[in-house]
């Protein structure tokens, strides 16, 4: 059924997670199923260890260079813009709620976590600036830390530490992960590298583990364990490991199972015919994180760097709320704090009210900031497949409308010396081109390029599709045959970021 949900959310650009916790309200004791379950802290061990495992699958589709110039927007979002979140979000649960203050606060906290599966997963048919998407994509990496940090706090039994002891902590906590993470990874990827495994399906395993590894040293260690992961499954995946590809594709269906088992158990925790009367309240709570406290969160983390207030305004209502605060609203159930069930139906409550309000109008909202205009050049489709006897790879190469590769004769490419263009596949038929053969709207191109100007060579296949022939004198860049040094301009793997074709 949850695999089957995925088809239906992928037409109607809801979030799958909203599928899933309905599965699991539909089998829980109010549905069909009624299959009685309440166990938070099964709940919460489960939910942490999908969370490793999702987070290890999106470290491992982070493209460095895509991600560094975001870095420190994304880190000041994390955690200067979640203390303004949380302060914002906990002062409207008090004052338009009538939470007490504790309460209020483990609300602002839970909910300030964002989730980047979501996010992508309804703007993945709108081409946006690779600030937008880097940025995005680190803050949901990055924040769950924390968020897991404050939650933990807020929710100890007695009284909550001095605010400069909780900075002083966090600070901490976040420093041994950072330390701990960046050490496991580059250890790990080192060890890959030089000791060969007997069989390619070890691999993706090896991989996994030691993401694991990275999460239990950072918790050992009194650190982040979600941000020690989420680093160190980033180094292993920049670091050319053998079978990428495959390393990839495993942690990817990991995190689909993951993602399936954690939404189905919380749409089984919950109980229905409870939430009507917290309904109104998260509803209120929820238009104070989204009109307020997030776009104050945008505003003031991103003062320094000078970003164009439509970014900012995208980023805003971008803000998609998912699995994490879900989970972390099982926190303080553990804890057995006073009013908890009403904490976890309020969260429960505004995510779902709130993904279904958010999602669906994300694309609309980005066409109408004219951050997703459909005169933009198309970017490529790229697939790669290693050759790793031959020390070559098999290039996919998928031309969708709109792209300015339409009309390019092969010979045109200019691509560097060591690659070219072997098959072309049209209308169904295939035959081997020449330096003549014009490409077309809906071509696909297998192109082989030795691994020395494998990069280079998307960059410039990436260079055509946006600028046309003339892309190295327009500025669009990309390496010639003459030239193959690094190029400008974005480009996005769908092996290293959600394993499919990147689409126009």
């Amino acid at each position: 059924m949850a695999v089957a949900a995925v088809r239906i959310s992928s037409r109607s650009g809801l979030p799958s997670l909203l599928l899933y916790l309905g599965i699991g309200v539909a089998i829980g004791q109010d549905g069909i199923g009624n299959v009685a379950f309440d166990n938070a802290e099964l709940t919460q061990v489960i939910g942490y260890a999908a969370l490793v495992v999702i987070l290890a699958e999106g470290g491992l589709g982070t493209k460095w260079k895509e991600i560094k110039p975001a870095l420190p927007a994304a880190v000041v979002l994390s955690t200067v813009g979640v203390a303004v979140s949380v302060g914002i979000t906990a002062a409207g649960a008090h004052y338009l709620v009538g939470l007490d203050w504790r309460q209020a606060l483990i609300i602002g906290a839970v909910v300030s976590s964002t989730d980047a599966a979501a996010v992508f997963s309804v703007l993945r048919k709108v081409p946006l600036p690779s600030r937008v998407t880097g940025v995005l994509e680190a803050e949901s990496g990055f924040n769950d830390a924390p968020v897991v940090i404050l939650v933990v706090a807020f929710s100890t039994v007695g009284p909550v530490d001095h605010w400069y002891l909780l900075v002083a902590e966090i600070a901490l906590e976040l420093a041994i992960g950072v330390a701990v993470g960046l050490a496991v990874g580059f250890v790990g990827a080192y060890g890959l590298k030089h000791v060969a495994l007997p069989a390619s399906g070890l691999y993706p395993i090896a991989v996994m583990a030691i993401a694991v590894v990275a999460y239990a040293a950072g918790a050992m260690a009194h650190g982040s364990g979600f941000l020690a992961v989420y680093l160190a499954s980033m180094v292993l995946g920049n670091a050319k490991l053998p079978h990428a590809p495959a390393n990839r594709g495993f942690a990817e269906g990991l995190g689909w199972i993951a993602q399936i088992g954690m939404f189905v158990l919380l749409g089984l925790l919950v109980t229905p015919h409870e939430l009507g009367h917290d309904f109104w309240p998260a509803v209120v709570i929820g238009l104070v994180l989204t009109v307020v406290a997030r776009p104050m969160e945008v505003l003031v983390s991103l003062l320094p760097f000078r970003i164009p207030w439509q970014e900012q305004a995208l980023m805003s209502w971008a803000g998609l709320r998912g699995a994490v605060p879900i989970i972390l609203a099982t926190i303080p159930m553990v804890s057995k704090i006073e009013g908890s069930e009403r904490i976890f139906n309020i969260v429960f409550v505004l995510v779902v009210v709130y993904t279904l309000v958010q999602g669906p109008t994300l694309p609309w909202l980005a066409k109408a900031l004219k951050l997703g205009d459909a005169a933009e050049a198309a970017d490529l489709g790229v697939e790669s497949a290693p050759l790793e006897r031959l020390r070559g790879h098999l290039l996919s190469v998928a031309i969708p409308e709109r792209s300015r590769m339409h009309g390019v004769e092969v010979a045109e490419l200019r691509l560097p010396a060591g690659a070219a263009v072997t098959l072309v596949v049209r209308e169904g038929a295939s035959f081997v081109p020449g330096p003549a053969t014009v490409l077309r709207h809906g071509d696909e191109l297998l192109v082989v390029a030795t691994d020395p100007v494998r990069d280079a060579t998307e960059r410039r296949l990436r260079a055509v599709g946006q600028g046309g022939k003339l892309a190295g004198w327009l500025g669009t860049g990309g390496a010639t045959a003459a030239s193959a040094p690094a190029a400008t301009g974005r480009f996005h793997l769908p092996g290293s970021e959600r394993h499919r074709k990147t689409p126009g």
